[in-house]
């Protein structure tokens, strides 16, 4: 994943209701459980074998690797409450919520022919609605960090370099070496 979905999948763990299990049985049998009961599909994902899974959905093996354990908790986080998720995130893009905190290189042209050359710039904005509706509907459809970082890039165009539509009307703004990029979900 890339920068600005795993700051979006962080926003959403701010909303949860619940804690996700903590043993490494309780997360591996979680995730048998949303993979159909298949414990290679888990195996595959995790990149162990088979027969390490089944030994941690007994309890014959509790403590996995570091690695192997970090992906475990990145895989449950992420699939821990997608319906509590998923009402955050249309109740805050519906009230125009999501709050962007970025450090990236922005750059913008005009259609009269002047442009500014990329700078890094650290901007804190609220998204339009509809560019956060957007934005989530991407990163669940599985978009690229590229089409994600075009969104963003718009929406901040939109809410900070046009001022919600008041200035610069035919401003392209683009977003390149996000060093770091974070949403707070409020809504």
């Amino acid at each position: 994943m890339g920068k600005i979905a795993d700051g979006l999948d962080q926003a959403a763990q701010h909303v949860l209701t619940r804690n996700p299990p903590r043993s490494t049985k309780a997360r591996i049998r979680f995730l048998v459980s949303k993979h159909q009961g298949r414990t290679r599909n888990v195996a595959r994902l995790l990149g162990v074998s088979q027969r390490t899974i089944e030994r941690y959905l007994k309890g014959d093996r509790k403590n996995p690797p570091p690695p192997v354990n970090a992906k475990i908790d990145a895989e449950v986080r992420r699939l821990w409450q997608p319906r509590v998720r998923r009402r955050a995130e249309q109740r805050a893009a519906a009230a125009g919520g999501v709050i962007v905190e970025t450090r990236a290189r922005f750059g913008f042209s005009s259609a009269a022919g002047s442009t500014d050359d990329p700078r890094m710039r650290r901007i804190t904005q609220p998204l339009p609605p509809t560019r956060a509706r957007q934005l989530f509907d991407a990163h669940h459809a599985g978009a690229s960090e590229r089409d994600l970082e075009r969104i963003v890039a718009a929406g901040l165009g939109e809410a900070y370099f046009q001022d919600q539509g008041t200035r610069a009307d035919d401003l392209d703004v683009t977003v390149t070496d996000v060093d770091y990029i974070e949403f707070d979900l409020r809504g």
